[in-house]
């Protein structure tokens, strides 16, 4: 067994040290599994729904993942980097307009029907395509699946469509639900959408707002002798302090997606029976960014943007915001990808004589009272690291002379101001990279998407060549050519400046020592659980 999580006893009093530290895994003995038991955790909201078919987002993933099963899963040792759930083995043909998957057998739903192609195809077409929020790109030239017999899927294309691409999106776009509860319904107000019916290790059980979701054992799960827990609990607890509290009171036995604070890891790492857990997030990066209305006169100056990127110290936000757990950013594309990241773009080191010299020269003069112009800044609330960094950027554009005024609003509010009103100068966002720059990262700087698509382009910015890189991408079937265009993007995106890439995040879990397997695939939190188990 790999034990990926990092000891309180070694726990660095440097931040920077800490991540470091986190890099490689440890090796533990490997112990024979305990069934049985409750596992209680953290969770600091409660998704309105939870069919991550419709809703592919981390806050339903959470707890929809060991419910409702993908075709596949990441993982840190498999051949590209994906493990079999639904499906088998998956290949794409030649031609790009064609993949084919082999389905498991002897798979039932938590109802007792049968697991068969039909909802496959029925999840593909009537789901994934017209209403996933992820799905309508990857998906968007799905034409059919034909199903030859109950354990074959044939997805046709009508359009060449990059295996890589439909590949790299199986972890996090391709959640089946049961044909049989959704057809001929209203697919986005069915009740199943808030009790979800599985083919997963546990059966959703119930849940009381504002207390818990209760998940089951499957017994009938595919695979033999898992899972092992026989129940998840999910404690409602949009206070992080509390969960810390509940940690150490031992009323929970993880926090996960860093639901206890930051500034509070190295305390609780001292508690005994307590673990602190930075692996088991490498499938869900989290970047900050400021993204940039093109259409303020001083913005669309590059001069300016290139101004603004060397005003910000990416080194102090990295250590003082996110108290070493994050990277600096290079680019749309964070170092922890192996895939597609390249380190050779533009760079823009931390200099503020260089970008008082770059505001001159576009024209923007200091006044008597210092400032050269004034803008709207909007940091994202979801946070307390973009909320935090808002502050550090008003501070840092001070020092070269733009008043940066500070709007903060809540979640729809923002949502509402910075993507459909465009009522900002500047925004702090938090985009999340999946795994392809072709899900959730090009659409932040390809023109053309309509207003009102949260976390999209709404600056107004526009690049034929970035454009054009976008569109060969997205049609490109050699996979190292692919991989080569979208090196390429990473450079014009980082020499033109759509938005600043300022620093990558993952997430931290603090759990018992008694649960084990914990972390071990790159998206662990969002994974099914079917092998955690509680030790003595």
């Amino acid at each position: 067994m790999l034990d990926f999580s990092l000891s309180r006893r070694s726990l660095l009093a440097s931040s920077a040290a800490l991540m470091a530290s986190t890099a490689l895994p440890r090796f533990a003995w490997a112990e024979t599994p305990k069934a049985g038991g409750r596992l209680v955790v953290a969770a600091d909201s409660e998704p309105r729904n939870l069919n991550p078919a419709i809703v592919a987002s981390n806050g339903v993933f959470f707890v929809s993942s060991k419910v409702v099963e993908t075709l596949a899963e990441a993982d840190y040792t498999a051949k590209d980097g994906l493990a079999p759930r639904l499906a088998t083995s998956w290949e794409g043909a030649a031609d790009g307009l064609s993949v084919t998957f082999k389905l498991r057998e002897g798979v039932t739903w938590h109802d007792g029907k049968p697991f068969t192609s039909a909802d496959v195809a029925f999840s593909a077409l009537e789901v994934w395509k017209p209403l996933q929020n992820l799905g309508r790109t990857v998906f968007k030239d799905l034409e059919a699946v034909e199903t030859p017999d109950d354990h074959t899927a044939v997805f046709k294309f009508s359009k060449p469509t990059p295996f890589q691409l439909i590949r790299n999106a199986l972890p996090a776009l391709s959640s089946v639900v049961p044909k049989h509860l959704y057809e001929g319904t209203k697919i986005e107000e069915n009740p199943a959408n808030n009790a979800p019916v599985g083919t997963g290790p546990f059966k959703f059980a119930e849940y009381k707002a504002g207390q818990y979701y209760r998940l089951e054992k499957n017994a009938a799960y595919w695979e033999k002798d898992q899972p092992y827990l026989d129940e998840i609990i999910y404690q409602v607890l949009p206070d992080r302090t509390s969960a810390a509290n509940a940690l150490e009171a031992g009323e929970i036995q993880l926090a996960a997606f860093s639901a206890v604070p930051l500034a509070d890891l190295e305390r609780i790492s001292k508690v005994p029976g307590l673990t602190v857990v930075t692996k088991g997030y490498e499938g869900l990066t989290y970047q900050l960014v400021v993204e940039i209305n093109h259409r303020r006169k001083e913005l669309a100056d590059l001069k300016v943007r290139q101004a603004i990127a060397h005003a910000i110290d990416k080194d102090f936000v990295v250590k003082t915001v996110f108290l070493g757990y994050a990277h600096a950013a290079t680019g749309p594309v964070p170092a922890n990808d192996p895939q597609f990241y390249t380190p050779d773009v533009p760079s823009y080191p931390f200099d503020v004589t260089k970008a008082n010299a770059l505001l001159d020269e576009a024209g923007y003069k200091r006044a008597d009272n210092g400032t050269r112009f004034a803008l709207k800044l909007l940091p994202a609330p979801y946070f307390n690291e973009t909320k935090q960094f808002g502050d550090y950027l008003r501070q840092a554009l001070a020092a070269v002379g733009i008043d940066a005024q500070l709007v903060n609003n809540d979640s729809a509010a923002h949502i509402k101001a910075v993507y459909t009103d465009h009522a900002f100068d500047l925004a702090v966002g938090p985009p999340v990279f999946r795994g392809d720059p072709a899900i959730s990262t090009t659409i932040l700087v390809e023109s053309g998407i309509p207003d009102g698509v949260p976390f999209s382009n709404q600056g107004g910015y526009k690049n034929a060549e970035i454009d054009a890189i976008i569109e060969k991408a997205s049609e490109e079937l050699d996979a190292e050519k692919r991989t080569e265009l979208y090196r390429e993007f990473q450079k014009k995106v980082a020499a033109d400046l759509p938005l600043i890439n300022v620093a990558e995040w993952s997430f931290t879990s603090v759990a018992s020592d008694k649960v084990r397997n914990i972390a071990n695939n790159p998206r662990w939190a969002v994974s099914n659980w079917a092998d955690t188990w509680l030790a003595e």
